[in-house]
């Protein structure tokens, strides 16, 4: 009665697990939990030591400037006057933009998917949504330059000047390059990423919430309006702040396309800069020690900013997929 209790034991009698000692076992056990938690630590301990050498090397534009560095919109190296107003300006409209364009592209992929795609075609158009993130950036970059830009510069810039210039935000210069073309990659490239993470959301509702509302006459747009997009709002609210974690730390094709100028101007037709182009296109540059702790120290903002972000939307997504089984024909 007591060997049938112990599976190891019964294991060894039948031949499936080798015969060792029960010292020899625990050995290997702690051995395991050791090397385990020493992966753990190690993660932990290179996000720290990454942001203890952002704080350390930041210490003199900290002194120098404290809080005012992130209300100036001076950026002046020669003068060593900065101010880190512009890149803050040009990294939030260009990630407001993306997201004004991804997010309604991103839901419609996800609810086809998950809801209204046929099975055959189902597992291609993931795949197919998927293979965008896996695009290096300087190739968005690169078909920016070479397709992106030259078309709306010639159509679509001039068309939305003729249209919308009464709202202030489509005036001015037409250059090709600007906060609009950066906010337009800027939205193909995080729309793998909201696409994918709400289909995993869609797919954790439960599939009695879709029967109950069929069952009570419901549409099929109303089904998935009310029994599933309303039960899964919090953890798409959570992929799209994912997605903007991802915009917001975006450098090579926005550095690429959005004219690298530190103003702050309303139209989306003027060149910016952004928090991460601009420590792409200085850091080396940078001559003085004061210059290169004011890169870094955009660095550590923007490094902050994105953790906050990220660790805000995996909550929200963690609210709707905890304990919730995924659906069998998903």
């Amino acid at each position: 009665m007591g060997s049938a209790a112990n599976p190891q034991t019964l294991g060894e009698r039948v031949g499936l697990i080798p015969r060792r000692s029960s010292r020899a076992s625990r050995i290997a056990d702690m051995g395991f939990q050791g090397i385990v938690w020493l992966c753990a630590a190690c993660v932990i301990a290179i996000v720290g030591f990454i942001l203890l050498q952002l704080i350390k090397g930041s210490g003199l534009s900290l002194h120098q400037f404290g809080w005012k560095f992130f209300t100036g919109s001076d950026w002046d190296p020669v003068n060593g006057n900065f101010g880190a107003v512009p890149f803050i300006y040009g990294t939030l409209v260009s990630s407001l933009v993306a997201l004004v364009i991804a997010v309604p592209l991103s839901l419609g992929v996800a609810v086809f998917i998950t809801e209204m795609c046929p099975r055959s075609l189902r597992g291609i158009l993931s795949y197919l949504t998927e293979l965008l993130a896996a695009i290096p950036s300087v190739i968005y970059g690169l078909w920016a330059i070479f397709v992106l830009i030259p078309l709306l510069r010639k159509y679509v810039e001039p068309m939305l000047g003729s249209t919308l210039a009464w709202t202030g935000l489509f005036t001015g210069p037409i250059y090709g390059v600007g906060m609009l073309t950066a906010g337009i990659i800027l939205a193909i490239m995080i729309v793998p990423i909201i696409s994918s993470i709400t289909r995993e959301i869609l797919v954790s509702v439960p599939q009695n919430q879709r029967e109950a509302a069929l069952a009570l006459g419901a549409t099929r747009w109303e089904m998935i309006r009310v029994g599933v997009l309303r039960n899964a709002r919090a953890g798409i609210f959570g992929a799209i702040i994912l997605g903007l974690g991802r915009a917001l730390g975006e450098t090579m094709a926005v550095t690429m396309v959005i004219g690298n100028r530190p103003e702050v101007a309303k139209s989306l037709f003027a060149p910016a800069y952004t928090m991460a182009s601009v420590v792409a296109n200085e850091f080396s540059e940078a001559t003085g020690d004061l210059y290169t702790s004011a890169l870094i120290e955009i660095g550590l903002a923007l490094f902050i900013v994105t953790i906050i972000v990220n660790i805000f939307a995996q909550l929200l997504v963690w609210t709707v997929t905890r304990g919730t089984p995924r659906r069998a024909n998903a």
